[in-house]
């Protein structure tokens, strides 16, 4: 197609963003769980459960454009919800490593150095892992850029953080377990962790 007639076909085009009709009750996905039954179930959220979330702990955060996310998890994973939609919500920026860089928590902490990650989100059983990477002598910069570090989606064993906190402390970024489940729509409970 020539740019002539590529710009014809352009400019019969609207101009306008159309026109919406979805609400809050409209459905925005269906992810599946098998929550504590074993057996595979689909759950219909709706637009208004991810504004809910996000409206219901805007207090805690104060998440904005300057926020940098990542994409850790599978989008299969509810806590994916929660990170595509964090940034996205607040107009901050969304980083998607490829596997290999979710796989290997060493090359994941360059990327968080690199990219300026500063709202990190973690099941807590790969976080315990990049704890051993974070405060290796071998790294030659700290974390400086992380705000949050926010667990869910398993249990949280607050004594294997102890060695983040010895190193880092807990002014600079806070350690966040939230919990929920799918059926609410990610999160439900808040609880600051401190030394």
């Amino acid at each position: 197609i020539d740019s002539e007639s590529l710009q014809d076909q352009l400019s019969t085009q609207i101009t306008r963003n159309p026109d919406t009709v979805t609400t809050s009750s409209n459905l925005a996905y269906v992810i599946y769980t098998s929550g504590t039954t074993g057996n595979p179930k689909g759950v219909l959220q709706p637009h208004g459960n991810i504004m809910r979330l996000f409206t219901a702990t805007n207090n805690w955060y104060n998440f904005d454009k300057n926020d940098v996310w990542t994409v850790f998890h599978s989008y299969v994973f509810d806590f994916s919800i929660w990170e595509i939609w964090g940034a996205l919500v607040y107009g901050g920026r969304l980083v998607i490593p490829s596997y290999e860089q979710t796989r290997d928590l060493n090359v994941f902490y360059e990327l968080c150095k690199e990219e300026q990650i500063t709202v990190l989100n973690q099941t807590p059983s790969a976080f315990y892992q990049f704890i051993d990477i974070a405060t290796s002598e071998s790294t030659q910069n700290k974390l400086t850029n992380i705000r949050y570090i926010i667990f869910g989606g398993e249990a949280l064993n607050i004594s294997q953080l102890k060695p983040w906190f010895d190193y880092y402390g807990c002014n600079q970024t806070k350690l966040i377990n939230m919990y929920g489940i799918t059926e609410t729509t990610v999160h439900v409970t808040y609880k600051a962790i401190t030394e």
